[in-house]
């Protein structure tokens, strides 16, 4: 189930993957604020959106060929050492954006958390490219590579300044900063989710990257109960449940195309999607204003990101 799809068709996938990453945060945002308040109810959002995606992804592999091949793959792999094991640990990234999603979005809303977690991403990913960590080998820092994360930085500023000019707290950079390391990890994500793909294709490797996701944040939610927070009844609407779906849509798709992108490019077409539709959801929700800076700090990521993928050519698979 490793697809082999037309560059003009990857593209546009790859962008869909980003919208997806903003819907999700909306998605379980919305759920942690349903359930209760603070780390406890943050975390317990991430996991029924990881759990959820982990349940989807182990009926996959169990009742289809391809996932049954898949997971063989897997297990040969991690038996013969072809995989090693910090190269299966991607859903930690995951972990912490789900997380972050619950905790955060709520707060700052959408559009400052995507830019502030794509901004990470893209600094992360040109060094993960740089390394060459991802699964495509090296590939050197460019004029683009440097002007797309350096619009990456001035989108967040804008848009932080523009939440603090309208009286919001220091708590808004704290989360805001939280989003930001948040991207900085699925940049390693995404490059660790492409190493596994090249090896063992597609499902096994959404199914692993759920796994380890989960295990963490259920962790994460034993470790929470420690602190001040409170948990309610779950909401009955359907809607809220859909992150883990989400979820398993953009990772699938981030483990094909990284193989033939790189973590950069891959990183700029989510980039575009995820400031587009992180702004789409905010300008049709009532209760939050987007100003102008706001408007601006998004139009700056964009720049960026069509900066990049004009002067960055994409890199074919190896083998």
């Amino acid at each position: 189930m490793n697809l082999t799809l037309p560059r003009g068709l990857m593209v546009p996938l790859m962008v869909l993957a980003g919208a997806l990453v903003a819907f999700q945060s909306r998605v379980n945002g919305a759920l942690a604020g349903e359930i209760g308040t603070g780390l406890r109810a943050g975390t317990l959002a991430a996991v029924i959106s990881f759990g959820s995606g982990l349940a989807v992804m182990t009926l996959i592999v169990v009742t289809t060929e391809s996932g049954r091949r898949s997971m063989r793959r897997l297990a040969h792999a991690r038996s013969s050492r072809r995989l090693r094991w910090y190269e299966l640990v991607g859903g930690l990234g995951g972990a912490l954006f789900v997380a972050s999603q619950g905790i955060a979005v709520g707060t700052i809303g959408v559009a400052l958390f995507i830019v502030a977690f794509t901004a990470g991403q893209s600094l992360s990913s040109l060094a993960v490219d740089h390394l060459g960590f991802g699964p495509g080998g090296v590939q050197a820092v460019s004029v683009g590579r440097t002007v797309a994360a350096a619009c990456a930085i001035v989108a967040v500023l804008l848009k932080a300044i523009e939440q603090l000019d309208a009286g919001a707290t220091w708590l808004t950079v704290g989360l805001a900063a939280l989003a930001f390391v948040a991207g900085t990890a699925q940049a390693v994500q995404q490059a660790l989710n492409g190493r596994v793909s090249a090896v063992v294709q597609s499902p096994a490797t959404t199914w692993n990257n759920f796994l380890v996701g989960t295990t963490a944040l259920l962790v994460l939610l034993a470790v929470s109960f420690l602190v001040d927070g409170r948990v309610g009844a779950l909401p009955t609407a359907g809607w809220y449940y859909l992150g883990g779906v989400l979820g398993i849509g953009f990772i699938m798709i981030a483990a094909v195309a990284v193989q033939t992108y790189g973590v950069l490019v891959l990183g700029l077409c989510m980039i575009a999607g995820q400031v587009v539709t992180a702004e789409l959801l905010d300008l049709l929700d009532p209760v939050v204003e987007v100003g102008a800076l706001g408007l601006v700090g998004g139009a700056v990521a964009l720049l960026g990101v069509v900066v990049a993928l004009l002067l960055t050519p994409p890199r074919r698979a190896e083998g």
